[in-house]
């Protein structure tokens, strides 16, 4: 073969070989990778979009992820509908060697999720060599997974995604659902698991629990905008305004006072009084219907009827809060807003939790609890 046409294969190679989907990667399968450092400590997340991560960047500059030697793993399954692609990109242009990725690609569905199934094993793996996990927000549990009915108002946008997590948290703690297997936290009841939002919701699906799928109408009676308005921010959840008037670019979160229960994880472990009265982001329109096995209730909306956190009875560093701690904006003056259209000036969400203590101080405590807690696992699994 000729210089020339050498030249022109290694050109053809180089072209088809970066056309190959990142996803083919090798290092999308950290967990089958042997020779980690004793010294690193693995936190596992489930929906490591862009904005996970950089939520978890924001954490690390305000010094709430205060973990030593941190490695965080993206765990995705490979029919998810979000380009975790872009997540891949983003780590390597920004240069963030601390974060790896893991795929799955075992056949999931709704009939073998309560079960021993393909991805089985990949759990095992992860929960062996991980020492905390989180699951993040995202959209509607499909509600045939807790056998209802589905919810005119419920939208089923990412089925694949709900499996693997759901079918992950039984294999972690069980459920009403089968006996068929042990919990892995069995083996480390003190383990730490943080579900946010969507997370919590599915750590109570998980567990054998169901959802209201829809809080204004269900819980309120409420099916016009109009009414939710009369119900006031402290029951709103979600900001009806931004929906109302989205040509205002109101913040589509809500914010409002939650109250804690003694007895309770918040008030028993974090130190707070069942007199406080945080506040909290929220972006919700769903809640824990009926409580999974296990599953108690240690914070609710201010009129009782909203769930906003859960903790495990038998597994005590196992947290689901249906609000949003982890959201950078909680922490940056300089984004300001406004949330409806009778406010006279827009304020940073910063300035809201500075007005109405213990809020600051919650969210830093939630936080710090999480990576004590990953630590912990560290030294003694």
């Amino acid at each position: 073969m000729s210089h020339s046409s050498q030249k022109k294969s290694f050109i053809a190679f180089l072209f088809v070989f970066l056309l190959i989907p990142l996803t083919l990667l090798p290092q999308e399968r950290y967990f089958d990778a042997s020779g980690a450092s004793p010294d690193e400590i693995r936190l596992t997340i489930f929906y490591p979009s862009v904005g996970s991560l950089k939520a978890l960047l924001e954490l690390k500059k305000q010094g709430l992820l205060r973990v030593q030697n941190l490695k965080v793993i993206g765990v995705f399954h490979e029919k998810e509908r979000t380009d975790y692609e872009e997540s891949i990109e983003f780590v390597q242009k920004n240069n963030i060697d601390w974060v790896k990725f893991h795929v799955l690609s075992g056949k999931i569905q709704r009939d073998n999720l309560f079960q021993k199934n393909p991805l089985t094993k990949d759990y095992e793996k992860i929960f062996k060599k991980s020492h905390g996990l989180i699951f993040f927000g995202g959209p509607d549990v499909p509600p045939y997974i807790y056998r209802l009915k589905t919810n005119l108002l419920t939208r089923i946008e990412d089925p694949y995604r709900n499996f693997s997590e759901i079918s992950f948290i039984y294999h972690l703690l069980g459920g009403a659902q089968s006996k068929e297997r042990a919990p892995l936290l069995d083996s480390h009841p003190d383990f730490p698991i943080l579900g946010i939002c969507l997370g919590a919701q599915s750590l109570n699906v998980g567990t054998g629990g169901t959802l209201i799928q829809d809080i204004w109408s269900e819980i309120y009676g409420k099916f016009f905008l109009e009414d939710v308005f009369q119900l006031g921010p402290t029951n709103w959840h979600i900001n009806p305004w931004a929906r109302f008037h989205p040509e205002q670019d109101l913040l589509p979160y809500s914010m409002h006072p939650i109250k804690l229960l003694r007895p309770g994880k918040f008030t028993d472990e974090l130190g707070f009084n069942e007199k406080d009265t945080p506040y909290i982001l929220s972006a919700h329109h769903q809640a824990v219907g009926k409580y999974g096995k296990d599953i108690e209730i240690i914070a609710t909306s201010l009129d009782g009827k909203v769930v906003e956190a859960i903790a495990h009875k038998r597994y005590t560093n196992v947290l689901g809060v249906q609000f949003h701690p982890e959201f950078p904006i909680l922490w940056d003056q300089t984004k300001t807003f406004k949330f409806t259209p009778k406010d006279k000036k827009e304020v940073s969400l910063k300035e809201i939790l500075e007005a109405h203590l213990p809020s600051i101080e919650f969210h830093k405590k939630i936080w710090l609890w999480f990576c004590e807690k990953l630590e912990d696992c560290h030294q003694n699994k």
